[in-house]
């Protein structure tokens, strides 16, 4: 995970680069895209397999968004970001892969993913002598993971994959999701 996490942040810093010298001849709002087409894809490209990732690694990806947010805004290295995360809408790399993560849940839940993603098991469903307190909460369980590189599976506390199936658009689902991380 650590190379992969290396090559996606050089050549992130590559692009950023590049971008640097056509700044000033590009509207802002073209320069905008261009950083969200270039850079962003590639830093979420793949990001629900980095749920579990050290801290180390986490801040060496923030660290490109940052750069892109300073690069946007023409911000100092000194200067504070999050207002800027804020105005673009961008989330921080954490929650942008607990929010892939969501989403890949939602579209199982809703049939819209793949047939290789589903199907999900519910906490209820579990073969267990006594049924667990939160049997009737309609939560998902998380199935183990092998791999020594992957911590603890983060999660949504409180998200109950009800909540999931009532929201019928995926506008209604972001605002779940937000709920739940202004929550945690």
């Amino acid at each position: 995970m650590r190379t992969h996490v290396q090559r996606t942040v050089s050549r992130c810093f590559a692009v950023l680069r590049q971008l640097r010298q056509i700044r000033r001849s590009v509207l802002t709002d073209t320069f905008q895209t261009m950083v969200v087409s270039l850079v962003l894809t590639r830093l979420d490209y793949g990001n629900s397999v980095l749920a579990g990732l050290p801290v180390y690694l986490v801040r060496r990806l923030q660290s490109v968004l940052n750069a892109a947010v300073r690069l946007t805004y023409h911000l100092r290295r000194s200067d504070p970001i999050t207002d800027a995360l804020v105005c673009l809408r961008w989330l921080r790399v954490p929650e942008r892969v607990l929010y892939k993560i969501a989403v890949l849940v939602y579209k199982v839940l809703h049939g819209l993913a793949l047939q290789y993603l589903g199907p999900l098991n519910y906490v209820a469903d579990l073969p267990v002598r006594r049924p667990f307190r939160s049997a009737g909460t309609n939560r998902l369980a998380v199935p183990p993971v092998k791999l020594t590189t992957v911590a603890n599976q983060p999660g949504f506390p409180g998200c109950r994959a009800t909540d999931m199936e009532r929201s019928a658009s995926r506008r209604d689902f972001s605002r779940i999701v937000i709920h739940l991380q202004l929550a945690t």
